[in-house]
């Protein structure tokens, strides 16, 4: 593999461990620094969290546009050494509103997603697009994995120590891509940065009159709220519905993240050159539509462990629709296109917990209308459903 796509990767993949790896200690580093009950820390974690995706979706676009005037190698190096410093503060922070600085800064350099993808569309044939997505895919999948095993081992040595390990990441990637990562925005597709369309609202206006884009950005924004289902409401289902110990709860995660990654490293390749972008959404989906509906509905926790798999399978629909995008608009387009797509996903990512915990709170309680705990499954479902309509429903020009 070209060290350039290695760094692309990797960075990628730490923007996911970094998320993860300090997951496990916020309840015990936020009554460390606050004091109260878990419930206040609960709290807390809740505002820390939304403040991160919050940063994350207004600034995508920003730094996609940032990467189509100036360059991806200096926003992706700017982001990461700032990164490797936001850390440190938070390794250091004695206060509530010093960690919840470093979670709105982490938002804004954990935005370099779509400048990654850009890269990748930068240096991708045509027929090579919807797989090297599936690679960034396949490196969240693994950073998504790995996250929170390690957070939670390196929480036995303290509070403070997942910071400096996500500080320690960054700062080696930093270096790799200092010594080996080539620019790609050459004077053929560099556009101006205009800040009526780096912020997401003008983004979406200007990707809007490319024939198709708003669609298509509508189903990926359905299918992002409705795939988000997963971990928004996991763990509280199957504790409800099997009394899963966090132990089973976590290998579940593990191997719906292994799965998923696996499909979009090595076989999204193999589908897409078989079926082509446009029906490996579909199909991609049908593998949805089938775990959805059982899952909503299983009462055996043995039979909900063998449908995790069979779930991930749908990891091809996010990247064969990247795919799409990507070669629907110019190549100086690239980097303004994966910051408006990273700001959708930053979107899902707020709405989605959400809403699924309060369908689900709504359908688990004693006094339930009716007891359904799988319930946001059928929301998810149902999002999809239009997401997939509404695509069926769009011209496109590709395979």
């Amino acid at each position: 593999m070209r060290l350039p796509i290695l760094f692309i990767l990797t960075t990628v993949m730490i923007d996911a461990m970094g998320i993860g790896l300090i997951m496990p200690i916020m309840p015990g580093l936020i009554v460390e620094v606050q004091g109260g009950s878990l419930a206040d820390a609960a709290l807390w974690g809740g505002i820390l969290a939304t403040a991160f995706a919050v940063m994350q979706f207004l600034f995508s676009p920003v730094l996609g546009g940032l990467s189509d005037a100036y360059g991806r190698r200096p926003v992706l190096l700017l982001s990461l050494f700032i990164m490797v410093l936001d850390y440190l503060v938070m390794a250091l922070a004695g206060s509530l509103w010093l960690l919840l600085l470093g979670r709105l800064v982490g938002g804004v350099t954990a935005a370099t997603h779509g400048t990654a993808g850009a890269y990748m569309a930068d240096i991708s044939k045509s027929t090579e697009k919807a797989a090297n997505f599936g690679l960034l895919g396949a490196a969240f999948g693994v950073g998504f994995i790995m996250g929170p095993l390690i957070g939670g081992l390196l929480g036995e040595l303290g509070t403070r120590a997942p910071f400096y390990a996500a500080a320690i990441l960054s700062a080696l990637n930093f270096g790799l891509g200092w010594f080996v990562m080539k620019e790609t925005v050459t004077d053929e597709n560099r556009r101006s940065f205009d800040w009526r369309r780096a912020h997401p609202f003008g983004a979406f206006r200007t990707m809007a009159r490319v024939p198709g884009i708003q669609r298509l950005l509508w189903v990926y924004f359905l299918y992002s709220v409705a795939i988000y289902v997963y971990p928004a409401i996991w763990a509280y289902f199957t504790e409800e519905r099997f009394n899963w110990s966090p132990q089973t709860i976590g290998v579940s995660l593990a191997v719906f993240g292994l799965t998923m990654a696996l499909v979009q490293g090595g076989a999204l390749r193999h589908v897409v050159r078989r079926f082509g972008e446009r029906n490996t959404v579909i199909y991609g989906q049908l593998f949805d539509f089938f775990g959805f509906s059982l899952l909503a509905f299983v009462t055996s926790g043995t039979l909900a462990l063998i449908l995790t798999p069979i779930a991930a399978l749908g990891g091809v629909v996010t990247p064969a629709l990247q795919a799409i995008m990507s070669k629907s608009v110019a190549d100086n387009q690239q980097g303004e296109l994966q910051g408006v797509m990273t700001s959708v996903q930053a979107l899902s990512m707020i709405i989605s917990p959400m809403l699924m915990a309060s369908v689900f709170a709504q359908f688990s309680r004693e006094d339930a209308p009716i007891y359904l705990p799988g319930a946001p499954f059928l929301v998810a479902l149902g999002l999809m459903i239009i997401g997939l309509v509404i695509f069926l429903r769009t011209r496109h020009s590709v395979t």
